[in-house]
């Protein structure tokens, strides 16, 4: 490929990547957090048992509950969207973060009750590997990017000024 149409395909390839980067930058900051509540949940009399039974599940049993919250919030994301057509757009935009909030926190919590089930998937295992390298790989081009050491320049300064 000549450079000039390597460049060219980079120049209208980048927003994309940088939409990918914010969407998995969004899961990143609120994946462990989020788990942590749905965790703390998991705590309580009469949830303990459903976390003990979801780790016990058998690979494509873990699978299938794996894809259960996604599959259940597609229609409130569409419905949000639907809002937002009609021009609703602040109550469809308010739905879709609070479904992507509660979507990332059982999917996060899920994850870690069936990972050992997935990881016995050998495909899963292999897709799954691919996936965290290729994801790595995106977050160090944001990480190295001009905007990304700017908004972290930026962050410290608030940050210091809200200290004084």
């Amino acid at each position: 490929m000549h450079s000039w149409t390597a460049r060219l395909r980079q120049a209208l390839l980048a927003p994309l990547k940088w939409l990918l980067a914010l969407l998995i930058l969004f899961e990143e900051w609120g994946w462990e957090p989020l788990q942590r509540v749905v965790a703390a949940i998991g705590r309580w009399p009469g949830f303990r048992w459903i976390e003990a039974w979801v780790r016990r599940l058998p690979p494509y049993a873990a699978l299938a509950l794996f894809a259960l919250p996604a599959l259940a919030l597609l229609p409130i994301k569409l419905a949000a969207l639907w809002a937002i057509r009609q021009g609703h757009a602040l109550l469809g935009l308010t739905v879709i973060v609070i479904a992507k909030l509660v979507g990332t926190a059982i999917v996060a919590r899920l994850f870690t009750l069936t990972h050992d089930a997935l990881m016995r998937l050998d495909w899963f295992a292999r897709l799954y590997g691919r996936w965290t390298t290729w994801k790595a790989g995106l977050l160090d081009w944001v990480h190295a990017s001009a905007a990304w050491r700017a908004a972290q320049a930026l962050k410290a300064r608030l940050r210091t000024l809200w200290r004084r």
